[in-house]
């Protein structure tokens, strides 16, 4: 540490009281500082991402879902799902399915998916993203899928049908 010394300075000749320099240690405060650091560093816990676990399924061929056991969900754009009971197959006897809208909310996606799992069990859920849909749309929807404990469901692509019907419902 530096020291200030300075000379008494004199007044018309007659010398001045000698005023003693204050000197200030900082290095236990320093070492203190620097100890404290230390401890907080080591026993802090840092916090780790959150990651959901997603099961892919084993390579093979792909099974076939039943129509009267499915639900497709169609992640669309303003946050908006439209979702529809059964697989909409061209070329089948099957009427053209009833399109419903909902949201992400606790009385919109949830109510649907926890109704399904009590009208029938083993249901599968298809989800679909629309190109205009975002990223959290579905990091959404598959957050409700673990909230409800839906057991099966699968992210496949939006095919040729699936944007005939969107287009015939004005979305």
């Amino acid at each position: 540490m530096a020291d200030i010394q300075s000379a008494a300075p004199t007044q018309n000749g007659k010398p001045r009281a000698k005023k003693k320099a204050f000197r200030l240690d900082m290095t236990p405060m320093v070492d203190l500082a620097f100890l404290l650091l230390t401890f907080f560093m080591l026993t802090s816990t840092f916090s780790k991402p959150t990651v959901m676990k997603l099961a892919m399924p084993a390579k093979g061929p792909a099974t076939a879902v039943p129509g009267s056991k499915a639900l497709t969900l169609i992640l669309g754009q303003h946050n908006q799902i439209h979702y529809f009971y059964g697989v909409n197959e061209a070329g089948t006897a099957t009427a053209q399915p009833v399109l419903h809208t909902t949201d992400y909310s606790a009385q919109g996606l949830r109510r649907v998916l926890l109704d399904l799992q009590h009208q029938q069990t083993g249901a599968v859920v298809l989800i679909k993203s629309d190109a205009k849909s975002t990223y959290s749309n579905l990091v959404d929807a598959l957050d409700e899928m673990n909230i409800t404990s839906q057991k099966k469901y699968a992210l496949v692509d939006l095919d040729r049908n699936d944007r005939e019907l969107l287009k015939q419902n004005g979305l």
